[in-house]
C-alpha cells in the first residue's frame, strides 16, 4: 500500500502546475503508518518536502494534492493535518479483501527473491560454557535468518566456533594446573558437570596468565603446541574437552531450534588466513611491526593499527576472519554475508573489513557486520575470565521455574507443564532480546518477561492459545468461519493485519526484528480487547462466522510473526 500511495501522489503532482510536477520525479518523501490511529492509516510528508523546494506553504501544497487525488476508491477520506501532512484513511473494503486472502503464507515477500545470504552467528568458544551473550547473539542471528527467508532469500546459517588461540590455551593450562582438583571428570559424569569443570579451568588459566609471568610463558608455549598439534598428551586433553563442548552446544542448539548449515572452526581457517596476510605483506597491504609481527596500519584510513600475525608467527583473529570469508564463499557463493557479534568488537571489524577491501574487494563489498548490545542480569555484568559466568541453560531454567509456578494449578500433566514452561521460557528470553533495537544493551527484567499480559513473549503465546481455544470451541459447536455477513464497521484488527507484510519488509530492510516484536504485541493487545468486548462463538449472532474468520486470520498472522522471532506458538498454556 505504501508504494501504491506513493505512485498516486506522484501522479497527482504531475497533474498539477509545472513548478510542482517538475519536482515529482526524484522527490524523496515518506509514506508511513502513523503512531496515532486518529491520523489515518497512512500519512505522508510530501507537501513539507515540496515546500522547501519551491517555496510555497506546505498546507497549500497538501490541499492541492488532496484535491487532485479526489475520490479515489482506495480511501474513504483524505485530510490535511497540522503543518501540511496528508493523512489517508483506507476504505474498509480494502481491509476486508485482504482479510479474505490471509493464509499460512501471508506476509511472505519478494524483496530478496533468489538472493543468496549467509549469516554467521552464535559462535561459542570450546572449553568455555555457552553463556547468555551467545544466547543473545543466537536470538538475533536466528530471527534475521528467518526474516530474510520470509522475504524470498536463500539463507544459509554458519556457526564459526573458536577452537584454537590463547583462550583455548588458558583453559588447557588450567586443566593441567588446577590445584587439588581431579585431572578430568569421569566419563560417567554429566555433561553439565564437565562444562562447569572446563569453565573453572579457563577462569584459573586466565587469572594466572594475568598474574604470573611463568604461567603466561607456559600458556604462550602451550598455544603453539595446540595450534601445531605437536604434543600427544596435550592433544588428548584438548580433544576430550572439545568433544564435550560440541556435545553441549548441540544440546543447546536443539533447545533453541537452530539448525546450522555449516560449522566452521578457527583451526580450519588459520592456515589460509596466514597465507592471505603473507601475500598481502608482499603487496604492501600489511607491514612488519614490532618483534616480527605483521600489522595493518589502519591510521592510513582513519582507523587504528591491528596485528594480523603475532610475533610468535601465529595468525590472530583478524587473519582468521580473512580466511573465514573465503572459506564461506567457497562453501556458498553468497550475494551477501552478515556477521553478528557483540558491539564491543565494532572497531575491530572496521579495521578487518578495511584490510579485506584491499585484499578481496568483491567479498568485502558483500560483507556486513551487525553489532548488538550486551545482555545483563540485574546482578551485574558477567565475566568468563573471572569465572562469573551466567550460562544460557541456567537462565532458561531460572525462567522455567517462574513459569511453572504460574501454571501449577492448570489442568495439565507434568509432562505438558514442563514442555510449556520450556517453550515459554525460551520465548520470554527471545522476546526480551528482540523487543529492543539490536544495538541496545539489555538489563533482563524477570517479572516483566514472564508476564502473561502486556510487553512479553508469554503474552504473545497466551493470545495465540486463546484464539486457538476459540476456534476449537467453534468447531465443537459447528460454526464455520465465513465472510457472507460482514459487520458495517470493522475493528482495529483488520487494519493492523493489513500492515503485517510492510512490517516484515521494514524489519528486513533495517535489520531490526524489534519492529515485528512491537507489531505483534499491539496486535495481540487488539485481539484481547476484541475478545473481551465480543462473544465470538455464538450461534444466535449472524456475525459469529465473520468473527471466526477474523480469529482465523489473527492466528495465521501471529503464527508467522512468532516464527520470525523464534517463539513457539502454543495451542494451550
Amino acid at each position: 500500500m505504501r508504494k501504491e500511495i506513493k505512485e498516486i501522489i506522484k501522479k497527482a503532482i504531475n497533474g498539477l502546475q509545472k513548478d510542482l510536477s517538475a519536482e515529482a520525479g526524484d522527490l524523496n518523501f515518506s509514506v508511513e503508518i502513523p503512531g496515532e490511529k486518529s491520523h489515518g492509516d497512512y500519512s505522508t510528508n510530501v507537501a513539507l518536502v515540496l515546500s522547501k523546494k519551491i517555496g510555497k506553504s506546505p498546507v497549500e501544497i497538501a490541499n492541492l494534492i488532496k484535491e487532485k487525488i479526489g475520490n479515489n476508491g482506495l480511501f474513504f477520506k483524505i485530510e490535511v493535518a497540522g503543518s501540511g501532512f496528508i493523512n489517508f484513511f483506507v476504505a474498509d473494503k480494502v481491509f476486508i479483501d485482504n482479510l479474505k486472502n490471509i493464509n499460512k503464507n501471508y506476509g511472505k515477500g519478494k524483496e530478496l527473491r533468489n538472493k543468496r545470504i549467509i549469516l554467521d552467528y552464535t559462535d561459542p568458544n570450546i572449553l568455555k560454557e555457552f553463556h547468555i551473550g551467545h544466547l543473545m547473539n543466537n536470538a538475533i542471528g536466528e530471527s534475521l535468518s528467518r526474516i530474510f527467508e520470509f522475504q524470498g532469500a536463500k539463507v544459509k546459517r554458519a556457526c564459526y566456533q573458536s577452537d584454537v588461540g590463547i583462550s583455548v590455551a588458558k583453559a588447557v593450562w588450567g586443566i593441567l594446573n588446577l590445584p587439588s582438583h581431579p585431572m578430568f571428570p569421569k566419563n560417567s559424569d554429566s555433561l553439565e558437570s564437565k562444562m562447569k569443570f572446563l569453565s573453572m579451568a579457563y577462569a584459573y588459566g586466565s587469572k594466572m596468565h594475568e598474574e604470573n609471568e611463568n604461567a603466561k610463558k607456559e600458556i604462550v608455549e602451550l598455544n603453539k603446541k595446540i595450534f601445531k598439534r605437536s604434543d600427544k598428551e596435550i592433544n588428548k586433553i584438548y580433544d576430550k574437552g572439545k568433544k564435550w563442548s560440541l556435545e553441549h552446544f548441540d544440546e543447546i542448539y536443539k533447545k533453541l531450534g537452530t539448525k546450522f548449515d555449516y560449522f566452521i572452526f578457527e583451526s580450519h581457517v588459520s592456515d589460509l588466513g596466514k597465507k592471505i596476510v603473507e601475500k598481502g605483506l608482499k603487496k604492501g597491504i600489511f607491514e612488519k611491526g614490532d618483534k616480527g609481527a605483521i600489522v595493518f596500519k589502519g591510521e592510513k584510513y582513519g582507523l587504528h593499527t591491528r596485528v594480523f600475525i603475532n610475533s610468535e608467527g601465529l595468525p590472530t583473529y583478524e587473519a582468521k576472519d580473512l580466511g573465514l570469508a573465503e572459506i564461506k564463499y567457497k562453501k556458498y557463493k553468497y550475494d551477501q554475508s552478515f556477521i553478528v557479534t557483540g558491539n564491543e568488537v565494532n572497531e575491530y571489524f572496521k579495521v578487518m573489513l578495511c584490510a579485506m577491501e584491499k585484499i578481496n574487494p568483491s567479498l568485502a563489498k558483500k560483507t556486513k557486520h551487525i553489532g548488538h548490545g550486551i545482555l545483563r542480569l540485574p546482578e551485574g555484568k558477567m565475566s568468563s575470565r573471572t569465572g562469573r559466568v551466567i550460562t544460557a541453560e541456567s537462565l532458561i531454567e531460572r525462567i522455567k521455574e517462574l513459569i511453572k509456578e504460574k501454571i501449577k494449578n492448570r489442568d495439565l500433566s507434568d509432562i505438558e507443564k514442563n514442555k510449556i514452561a520450556e517453550s515459554v521460557a525460551i520465548g520470554a528470553i527471545r522476546y526480551s532480546i528482540l523487543k529492543q533495537s539490536i544495538g541496545s544493551d539489555i538489563v533482563y527484567d524477570f517479572e516483566k518477561s514472564v508476564s502473561f499480559e502486556g510487553d512479553s513473549g508469554p503474552h504473545l503465546q497466551y493470545s495465540y492459545a486463546r484464539a486457538m481455544s476459540v476456534l476449537k470451541k467453534a468447531k465443537n459447536e459447528k460454526i464455520n468461519p465465513s465472510f457472507k455477513k460482514i459487520p458495517e464497521k470493522i475493528s482495529l484488527i483488520e487494519k493492523m493485519m493489513y500492515h503485517f507484510p510492510e512490517v516484515i519488509e521494514k524489519a528486513s530492510r533495517e535489520y531490526q526484528p524489534n519492529s515485528i516484536t512491537l507489531y505483534l504485541t499491539e496486535l495481540a493487545g487488539a485481539f484481547n480487547s476484541y475478545y473481551a468486548k465480543n462473544k465470538i462463538v455464538n450461534k444466535k449472532d449472524e456475525f459469529s462466522p465473520y468473527k471466526l474468520a477474523l480469529t482465523n486470520a489473527f492466528v495465521a498472522v501471529m503464527k508467522n510473526g512468532m516464527w520470525l522471532l523464534g517463539i513457539e506458538p502454543l495451542e494451550k498454556m
